[in-house]
């Protein structure tokens, strides 16, 4: 993405990330400092995988031609002591993140680093990923998001109070992308719900006195004690009733949830997943 300079600040140039990387760990820094000036507009752009002479050489010709200024995180010692030359020939202000502590530790050590860009997101890739899983749970949870459920690892659906946020959280929390659906009785359900691979889709079936428990603890959480179909017996039968009409319609995996705990529903969830897609799951850094 192209910086905006024209809703930047004209007293500050534009910040140009080059990295031989994705450039994360200088973004991060970064945008930690802008955020101490609240008001400073400045463009910051990213410019990745930076690692042969003419990629770095096309990038300083951008950032010369914006006047911007450079911070970098170039772990080859040849290429950061290209980019810096390179700066200094265009008179371009540059900021080394990495390289004073690199010749630092080369000195202390008597070795010479690997120089492998973008070894530290590949040494914590399983960190990334439960991160970006997490965000896409939380940004799923009941029934938001259903423009991206194809992304999703597992999707889970069922009546209200049945567990689907806790246990999607906590599956997401293991690496697992996780959409659900609630099914509301007099409502159809969510057409993007059928068009999901169904061995992906499990529904959470629960017993109609422990959901009555549920919903009534939940309601006396908020004060309130007036009588609703939410917690009348007959009512909630028959939205159990209907939630087992969408699983077989479907052609979803049931899962009884009844006196489960969450880990021992996700465990059960993640097996039958791996058993449809004979995969392992996160925890053993497989799954779909």
């Amino acid at each position: 993405m192209e910086p905006d300079l024209e809703k930047g600040n004209k007293n500050a140039p534009p910040i140009y990330i080059i990295s031989g990387g994705k450039g994360i760990p200088a973004n991060s820094m970064v945008r930690s400092v802008l955020v101490q000036f609240p008001e400073s507009r400045i463009p910051v752009k990213i410019i990745p995988d930076v690692v042969t002479p003419k990629k770095l050489e096309k990038s300083l010709q951008e950032v010369a031609a914006s006047g911007g200024i450079v911070v970098h995180t170039m772990v080859d010692r040849h290429l950061r002591e290209t980019l810096i030359r390179g700066c200094r020939d265009r008179g371009i202000t540059e900021f080394d993140l990495i390289g004073n502590l690199m010749d630092y530790l080369r000195g202390v050590l008597k070795q010479e680093p690997i120089n492998e860009p973008g070894l530290y997101r590949k040494m914590n890739l399983e960190y990334f990923d439960r991160i970006e899983s997490i965000e896409y749970t939380m940004a799923s949870d009941d029934g938001l998001n259903l423009k991206s459920i194809l992304a999703a690892d597992i999707v889970l659906t069922g009546a209200s109070r049945s567990g689907k946020t806790p246990t999607s959280i906590y599956l997401a929390m293991l690496g697992w992308k996780v959409a659900n659906v609630p099914l509301v009785p007099g409502m159809d359900p969510a057409t993007e719900l059928f068009e999901v691979d169904p061995r992906r889709v499990f529904g959470l079936d629960i017993h109609v006195n422990r959901l009555l428990t549920h919903r009534k603890k939940r309601l006396a959480d908020f004060g309130v004690t007036a009588s609703t179909d939410y917690i009348d017996p007959g009512a909630v039968r028959l939205e159990l009733d209907y939630a087992r009409s969408v699983f077989r319609r479907g052609g979803f995996t049931v899962v009884n949830v009844t006196d489960k705990p969450i880990e021992s529903v996700a465990n059960e969830i993640i097996e039958m997943l791996s058993s449809h897609f004979d995969e392992q799951s996160r925890k053993t850094g497989g799954g779909p």
